[in-house]
């Protein structure tokens, strides 16, 4: 068991940011007219509007709000005056709200996709793979709500928060800090690390051109004139 652990939580994450790092660059460098997210609007509108707006603020809260959560130094709120206690019940709060809605937002979508027949022609055997990686990872996290809820001393968090630091900063001994977490953690870590593994083989690298699409803030304007 200290075998796998160690393989799962102290190499599989470097394993995972490897492919998708190098992964998006060589499918960037490679394969540019793939590099979309293969909107399905002109096919079937329905109600993409509505699940398509729950989904991605529900998915960017998630993601943004682990990766402050998990990578900001416990010193830094104990610097605050915030007690591990509270920081881990206003997650459970935001991380519940937002799982909620991206949940909601993705039984919209998926719904929609697979009740039309026009969808479904056009839906490639890694769109369903990726939709359904999605939905068990979310589930799998809004479930450590309740796990959380019997122990709201902030010390579980705690260990994971220096799982994570230790695994960005190299250090050889990420593992050991959660052996002794519940399986239903370390299975939404595992379904977390692995979308980075299929990250650069399905639609999801579209997410780096929204972020690179910020650099449209400081454009200079155009000015259009008809003829």
């Amino acid at each position: 068991m200290n075998y796998a652990n160690q393989f799962f939580f102290g190499i599989y994450p470097y394993i995972a940011l490897s492919i998708f790092f190098l992964g998006s660059l060589i499918r960037f460098d490679r394969e540019q007219y793939t590099w979309k997210s293969d909107s399905s609007q002109l096919l079937h509108r329905g109600s993409l509007r509505l699940g398509n707006t729950l989904f991605h603020i529900g998915i960017i809260g998630l993601f943004f709000g682990h990766m402050v959560g998990l990578l900001t130094p416990v010193v830094v709120w104990d610097t605050l005056g915030v007690s591990h206690g509270a920081k881990q019940i206003f997650a459970m709060a935001a991380g519940g709200v937002m799982g909620s809605m991206c949940l909601v937002g993705l039984l919209i979508l998926l719904g929609r996709r697979f009740s039309s027949d026009r969808l479904l022609r056009v839906t490639t055997a890694k769109d369903k793979v990726l939709l359904v990686w999605i939905l068990g990872a979310l589930l799998l996290g809004l479930s450590t709500i309740f796990v959380s809820a019997s122990h709201t001393d902030g010390h579980m968090m705690v260990q994971l928060m220096t799982w994570a630091q230790h695994v960005i900063t190299l250090r050889g001994d990420a593992a050991s800090f959660i052996e002794d977490a519940p399986l239903l953690f370390k299975l939404h870590l595992f379904m977390g690390m692995t979308l980075f593994v299929i990250f650069p083989f399905t639609r999801l690298v579209h997410v780096w051109s929204g972020f690179a699409s910020v650099g449209y803030l400081a454009r200079a304007y155009q000015l259009v004139r008809p003829r």
